[in-house]
């Protein structure tokens, strides 16, 4: 029964997330707000939803190995699983801005949780931290995006466009959107963290390990569809710079946000095993996607060092 309300509970987030992004950017624009501010802060914020909604869950019921293990293991599972599976089935052109600016940036905000989670916790001044860096990310990406390829502004670009081109007034249907979706994000994030919890306790693993594999990939489904999405239209550049950027926002939001809320304690194996593997995986892409293209061999190379780093760390 748990395991249906796990898996139920991603199913619910997944549908929550989109509803809200969806209903957001609509209403974002009806109030006539830019589809670039709708692209770096409603879309952006919106789709990394699903991990916030579990990690505040996690941590407020005294779950913190539960919301890092989300966090370390969604990172993992973007560049591992989902940059890999995608590079697999079509061959994704990395443009040199996202090996020149993203990844670095990506390295940095990840490194950054060494000092920050060193005295075994994330508290609230820590969290201010991280949300600094994340304003100064989204301040240097907006002032990019002006003079650069508006594709730049995310994994649900379409939304941005849909956006910039409606011309109405607020609609019922909108805010109905926008209700329904913060609502199923509660409601998932509420059952998928009951369901992980026990299915952790049934099985005898900790929960940090139920956060880095079942939770994390179903929190991750937004990216996947997303990214896969991308790559069949040929928009392969926007694919990986969306990878490049959810993990960001996962690291730098998704913790920073849930460590003002409510201090985030750190086990000593996120910065023995589940940390170092992140950084590992992220330092993978760098020569991978030097020569400006991650093709299916190199795809290949990223799926077996997820499942190379999950052994090591199950």
């Amino acid at each position: 029964m748990h395991v249906l309300l796990l898996l139920g509970g991603m199913g619910v987030l997944y549908f929550g997330a989109d509803w809200l992004v969806r209903g957001a950017a609509r209403l974002a624009s009806a109030l006539g707000v830019s589809a670039i501010v709708v692209g770096l802060t409603v879309v952006s914020l919106g789709t990394s939803a699903p991990e916030l909604v579990v990690c505040l869950v996690a941590a407020l019921q005294g779950n913190s190995d539960l919301a890092m293990g989300n966090v370390m293991g969604s990172n993992l599972a973007n560049l591992g699983l989902i940059l890999g599976l995608t590079a697999v089935v079509r061959p994704l052109q990395v443009a040199s801005r996202v090996t020149k600016r993203e990844i670095p940036l990506m390295l940095i905000i990840t490194a950054l949780l060494y000092p920050l989670a060193m005295n075994g916790e994330l508290d609230r001044l820590d969290g201010m931290a991280l949300l600094v860096y994340l304003g100064a990310y989204l301040v240097f990406v907006f002032r990019t995006v002006v003079v650069e390829d508006p594709g730049v502004l995310g994994e649900y670009e379409e939304f941005a466009r849909e956006a910039q081109h409606t011309d109405r007034g607020v609609r019922a249907s909108d805010i109905g959107l926008v209700v329904a979706g913060c609502a199923g994000l509660v409601l998932g994030g509420y059952a998928i963290v009951e369901g992980a919890v026990y299915v952790a306790d049934a099985l005898g693993v900790p929960q940090v390990i139920i956060g880095l594999t079942l939770v994390a990939i179903g929190t991750s489904l937004p990216e996947l569809a997303t990214t896969l999405v991308a790559a069949l239209r040929d928009e392969s550049d926007i694919a990986v710079g969306n990878i490049i950027g959810s993990n960001i926002f996962n690291v730098a939001a998704i913790l920073g946000i849930t460590s003002i809320v409510t201090p985030v304690s750190v086990a000593p194996s996120v910065l023995s095993q589940e940390l170092p593997a992140v950084l590992l995986v992220s330092l993978l892409v760098v020569p991978l996607a030097r020569g400006g293209a991650i093709t299916r061999w190199q795809g290949g190379v990223l799926l077996a060092s997820y499942a190379g780093v999950g052994f090591w760390l199950l």
